[in-house]
C-alpha cells in the first residue's frame, strides 16, 4: 500500500472516529450510578449513618451546678469546654452517666440535658482525677437510651471510630476519624495514662464524650486535645474506664494497691 493511500485510510478512520457519539453526561451518571463502586459508598456510608443516629441518644451535655465548680483545664493539652458545659455518655438502664472529672470538677451535682432537651439533676457517684474520669447517675422512671462499653483490649491502629459530644455547645455532634495510636502516656494530662489516640476531630465541649468503634460500643471517653494541632485527640480507654466505673459506683473512690 503506498504511502498516499495510507495517509487517506489513517485520516479516514479519524473522520469516523470524529463522528461517534460521545457519552453524554447524564449517560456516564447512570453509569457510575450502576457501579459496583458506588453501591459499596452508599452501603458504607449508610453504615455509618445508621451509627449515629443509634448511638447519639446516649450523648447527654453535662453542667455543674452545685459545688464551687469546675476545675480548671491546663492550658496546652486539656479540650476546654465551652462556658460550664462537657459531654458524658449513659452506659447502664440503671442512669449511671460516664464523664470527666476536669468536666464535674467540685461540683455535687450537675443537670444533664438528654437528646430530647429533658433536663435531670444528677447525683456525683464518684471522682477519680488520677484517671479524669467522674460517674454521675440520674434516678427517673423512664427508660433511658444508653451505649455498652465495649473492650479496648482489641483496639487496633487504623480502625474506623466516631466520636459525639458537644463541641461549643453543639449539641451531639458526630465526627468520623481512625485511631492514630494506642498506649499513648506521659503526656502530663493525669497519673494513669494510657490513651487512645484519635483523628476524629474533638473540640472544646467534647470532654467526657464517648468514642465509639463501628459496632456502637464505647470504645474510649474523650478527654484531651494538643492545642494549636489538628486531628490530634485522646480518650481514656473502655477498658480502664470500666475498672473505675465499678470502684466509684461500689466505692464511691478508687482504691490502688501500692507496693
Amino acid at each position: 500500500m503506498g504511502s498516499g493511500v495510507r495517509t487517506a485510510v489513517i485520516v479516514s478512520l479519524a473522520f469516523l472516529w470524529g463522528t461517534l457519539p460521545l457519552p453524554l453526561a447524564g449517560s456516564a451518571a447512570q453509569a457510575w450510578a450502576d457501579s459496583n463502586g458506588l453501591r459499596l459508598f452508599e452501603e458504607l456510608q449508610s453504615v455509618i449513618t445508621d451509627l449515629a443516629e443509634r448511638v447519639k441518644p446516649s450523648v447527654v451535655n453535662v453542667f455543674p451546678t452545685q459545688g464551687p465548680g469546675r476545675s480548671k483545664d491546663t492550658p496546652r493539652e486539656r479540650a476546654p469546654n465551652a462556658p460550664g458545659s462537657g459531654s458524658g455518655v449513659i452506659i447502664d438502664a440503671q442512669g449511671h452517666i460516664l464523664t470527666n472529672n476536669h468536666v464535674v470538677g467540685d461540683a455535687t451535682e450537675v443537670e444533664v440535658r438528654l437528646s430530647d432537651k429533658t433536663k435531670f439533676i444528677a447525683q456525683v457517684i464518684g471522682k477519680d482525677p488520677d484517671t479524669d474520669l467522674a460517674v454521675l447517675k440520674v434516678t427517673t422512671d423512664r427508660a433511658l437510651p444508653f451505649a455498652k462499653l465495649g473492650d479496648s483490649g482489641g483496639v487496633k491502629v487504623g480502625q474506623w471510630v466516631l466520636a459525639v459530644g458537644n463541641p461549643f455547645g453543639l449539641d451531639r455532634t458526630v465526627t468520623l476519624g481512625v485511631v492514630s495510636g494506642i498506649g499513648r502516656e506521659n503526656m502530663n494530662l493525669s497519673r494513669y495514662e494510657n490513651f487512645i489516640q484519635t483523628d476524629a476531630s474533638i473540640n472544646p465541649g467534647n470532654s467526657g464524650g464517648p468514642l465509639f468503634n463501628v459496632h456502637g460500643e464505647i470504645i474510649g471517653i474523650n478527654t484531651a486535645i494538643i492545642n494549636f494541632a489538628q486531628g490530634i485527640g485522646f480518650a481514656i480507654p473502655s477498658n480502664m474506664a470500666k475498672q473505675v466505673f465499678q470502684q466509684l459506683v461500689s466505692r464511691g473512690k478508687v482504691v490502688r494497691g501500692w507496693l
